[in-house]
């Protein structure tokens, strides 16, 4: 997270946030906004918790639920449709996890990978985020606000593409969208209102961003959420 902080060269609004190796729906993470203040743009870190909450729903449980937002149908969904208009976001990560099945058999044990940028740098991925007010909390209370986000997917690579591609392909069938700087600009950009048109063109990006990722395994202590350190993204030879 302090990377990030230097990186955008703003400091963190809200909550105060640790670095974790081991980050769960429903927990919280940095989100990067932008919006006017007057006329002119302000970057923004906020910390948002993941598993994005509408404004028109009656309690946070729908978050559960909505902590990944389908490329495909987001400009159609009552939870999404709102947001992916007037409050984008990116999501900064080092990387993320995924896990591959070894086989074909339901039972087929699974190999941990940690996805992440071959150079070591930080990578963002577009994400939604919304405000949403508990009824339950007086106007004007501790917590009467809560901000929570989503990650934006897509599918992933044919299998058969080449190189990296074809690995993210064969990891799984889903990809969260990352944001090249000049696709970042534009979906962060408060003034953009066709929210069809950013859709496609960071999906045209994609996979040009991912080219430059590389996957490394790592061990099966990153399956409990529990479990926390860096030593959960150190690389160690495939299990299977």
């Amino acid at each position: 997270m302090a990377e990030a902080d230097a990186l955008l060269g703003e400091q963190l609004e809200g909550r105060e946030l640790s670095p974790s190796w081991n980050v769960a729906p429903t927990t919280d993470v940095p989100i990067v906004l932008e919006r006017l203040v007057g006329d002119e743009p302000r970057r923004e870190v906020h910390v948002a918790h993941w598993g994005l909450v509408p404004r028109w729903a009656k309690d946070v449980k729908v978050g559960v639920r909505a902590f990944n937002a389908r490329s495909e149908t987001v400009t159609e969904k009552p939870t999404f449709r709102s947001a992916v208009v007037s409050r984008r976001c990116a999501v900064p990560m080092d990387g993320y996890y995924e896990w591959k099945r070894q086989g074909t058999g339901r039972t087929s044990p699974k190999q941990p990978y940690f996805v992440h940028a071959a150079d070591g740098g930080l990578s963002f991925f577009a994400g939604l985020y919304e405000w949403w007010k508990d009824p339950a909390v007086s106007d004007g209370e501790p917590g009467q606000w809560m901000l929570s986000t989503s990650i934006v997917t897509m599918p992933s690579p044919d299998p058969g593409a080449e190189g990296v591609l074809g690995d993210l392909g064969g990891l799984h069938d889903r990809l969260p969208v990352p944001l090249s700087g000049e696709a970042m600009d534009a979906w962060l950009d408060p003034a953009e209102r066709d929210a069809a048109s950013l859709v496609e063109r960071i999906r045209a990006e994609a996979y040009d961003v991912a080219a430059s990722w590389r996957l490394d395994p790592v061990g099966a202590a990153v399956g409990n959420v529990r479990n926390n350190g860096p030593e959960l993204i150190a690389p160690v030879s495939a299990l299977f």
